[in-house]
């Protein structure tokens, strides 16, 4: 029989992503002065909401039969996740394109060339996900914050 993993050895992968995130958040906060945001970094951050979306989501569906009200909680959480999602989403196309003034969806406009998926494509395949499971309703409604019950 084994024993459980240790909690440092526990989802090493989430582990090496939380920990890139803290160290590119130093980083830009060492840089003086900070760096502007640029679209590429808005689609990389895009990305990795969009897969802690989906990380989120299987937890929720996993969650829900044995425990609902932690399900409850962790679908409430990616409702937020979405809505971040959402706002960086807009906020890339707010940014000044390299190769033009339009805010539409140009990848083959971008400084780097068009990435592997776009960040619109992406976009529309998670907020397809999202929709089947979640009304326009609860997509425009403020966090419902509840007390812990233990």
């Amino acid at each position: 029989m084994t024993s459980p993993p240790r909690a440092d050895d526990a989802h090493p992968y989430l582990r090496a992503a939380t920990s890139g995130i803290r160290h590119h958040t130093h980083a830009l906060g060492q840089s003086a002065p900070p760096e502007p945001a640029d679209r590429l970094h808005l689609d990389v951050v895009h990305a990795h909401l969009t897969a802690l979306l989906r990380l989120v989501d299987q937890l929720a569906g996993a969650a829900r039969p044995p425990h609902p009200g932690a399900g409850r909680h962790l679908a409430s959480a990616h409702t937020r996740l979405w809505q971040a999602t959402a706002a960086v989403h807009d906020a890339f196309h707010l940014l000044p394109s390299a190769a033009a003034d339009s805010s539409e969806c140009r990848p083959e406009s971008l400084p780097e060339g068009p990435p592997f998926m776009t960040i619109c494509q992406r976009h529309l395949a998670a907020g397809h996900i999202v929709r089947r499971k979640t009304t326009p309703t609860d997509l425009d409604r403020p966090p419902h914050i509840t007390a812990c019950l233990r």
